[in-house]
């Protein structure tokens, strides 16, 4: 981290430098330097730490680099920007070229994109334009690394204020990664697993689909820029997991994730939706903000909650209801990641849906021999089976998914626990698998 900060120490000088060099050739002041792009920007080519990474990554120009580090001065050195507090004689204000505006809660001045403007191109029209051009299409504000925050909606688009993304600030300063919180402004949660992909056991078939899934999270960006795919194939993947519960959706979208690198999070469409008109739009497009050239996979638990059987139109929300699914379809379609929906039954899903997936994936009751080997991996090395558990017997005589008997073991480790010992007994582990049973209005002898 030490190196990185000191990366940042000379990146803030360099624009120290950029800054006052503009104002003293705006005012046709003495200056060391004819031009602001004679001021060599620090070298990151032996530099150290996630800034300069993210510069080389990017192919960060001149311009781009001025523009992030002005979108960091509040948070580094806001005082940085006190050499553009300065009025105007004429006017008896500041000068409106600089673009900065005052903070509402701090008595400092925030940078907005007339400032990047300004540092870049001074009074030059064709300048300006040129870098609103250049920057307006780079890697920055694509893919939200800055964001324009307008704060008046009169207030002209070059006026808006850089607000660099949360994930932005703790990557680029701090070093560590951001995971936004679970809100009413971002209903959704990050799904990790401690599990590996040996813990998955799926039907042969199943798991084939599955690995297609893989394929295309290390190759599918590839064939659309280098094979020019783009121009023919809608961008992302779209894919249906169905299936009882406790079969394993969640479980293979966490594993997904943690073996390809991407985070996944979690949407609980049953917690989007919103009785108020309008509010669900909202919801789901705060979620598609948040992630949009992220490389997030976007996992919709209990999509039927949206995706299922659309509704007649006999009012006003059953309307707006329809004119929910449609904006979310046009959203998911648009998406460039992985998008997963998970149901427990398939046909809730209305079929114009289905057709729209890439892949759909039935997750069915695992057999015996998989059950088997579930019942085997999900023990603790640490404890042991007494004699009279008979596994196989087990795993063949009750029809329980996979999440059914993560339960039951769960049990069993307790109570053998509680007595004070590692050995799993016969007696408890019937005892669980009638519990799970009872769930479902079953009764086992």
């Amino acid at each position: 981290m030490k190196q990185n900060h000191v990366f940042i120490h000379n990146e803030l000088k360099w624009l120290e430098s950029v800054v006052i060099t503009r104002l003293k050739l705006y005012f046709q002041q003495e200056s060391d330097y004819a031009s602001i792009f004679d001021i060599v920007p620090p070298s990151t080519e032996s530099a150290e730490g996630e800034y300069a990474a993210f510069i080389v990554k990017n192919s960060l120009g001149f311009a781009e680099r001025v523009c992030l580090m002005l979108s960091l001065v509040p948070t580094l050195k806001p005082q940085l920007l006190d050499c553009l507090n300065i009025k105007n004689s004429t006017t008896g204000s500041r000068f409106v070229e600089f673009g900065c505006v005052e903070a509402e809660t701090a008595a400092i001045l925030l940078p907005t994109f007339e400032t990047v403007l300004f540092v870049l191109s001074g009074d030059n029209v064709e300048e300006k334009i040129k870098h609103t051009n250049l920057l307006s299409k780079g890697v920055l504000f694509h893919d939200n690394v800055i964001s324009l925050q307008r704060r008046e909606s009169q207030t002209p688009q070059h006026y808006s204020v850089l607000q660099p993304s949360l994930s932005t600030v703790e990557l680029l300063i701090y070093e560590t990664h951001y995971y936004p919180d679970f809100s009413t402004s971002f209903p959704a949660s990050r799904l990790t697993t401690q599990a590996e992909w040996g813990d998955l056991v799926l039907d042969a078939n199943v798991m084939k689909q599955i690995n297609e899934i893989k394929t295309w999270i290390e190759y599918g960006e590839r064939i659309m820029k280098e094979w020019e795919l783009d121009r023919k194939i809608k961008p992302g993947y779209r894919v249906l997991f169905h299936g009882a519960s406790g079969t394993g959706k969640t479980f293979t979208a966490a594993l997904l994730g943690k073996y390809t690198g991407k985070e996944v999070y979690r949407i609980d469409l049953s917690a989007v939706i919103s009785k108020y008109i309008g509010e669900t739009e909202k919801n789901l497009s705060n979620i598609f903000e948040r992630a949009e050239n992220k490389n997030w996979i976007l996992f919709f638990d209990e999509a039927d909650a949206l995706f299922g059987k659309r509704t007649n139109i006999n009012d006003s929300h059953d309307r707006y209801a329809n004119q929910e699914i449609s904006f979310l379809l046009q959203r998911i379609e648009n998406y460039n990641g992985l998008v997963v929906l998970s149901t427990n039954l398939k046909r809730n899903i209305d079929e114009a849906f289905t057709r729209r997936f890439q892949s759909i994936i039935q997750f069915p009751i695992p057999k015996a021999k998989e059950r088997l080997l579930i019942w085997q991996k999900t023990f603790s090395l640490h404890t042991r089976l007494d004699e009279s558990v008979d596994l196989e017997k087990i795993a063949t005589k009750y029809d329980l998914s996979g999440g059914s008997i993560v339960n039951v073991v769960q049990y069993c480790s307790l109570m053998a626990m509680k007595r004070g010992g590692n050995v799993i007994v016969y007696n408890d582990l019937i005892e669980g698998v009638r519990k799970e049973f009872q769930k479902e209005g079953i009764t086992i002898s």
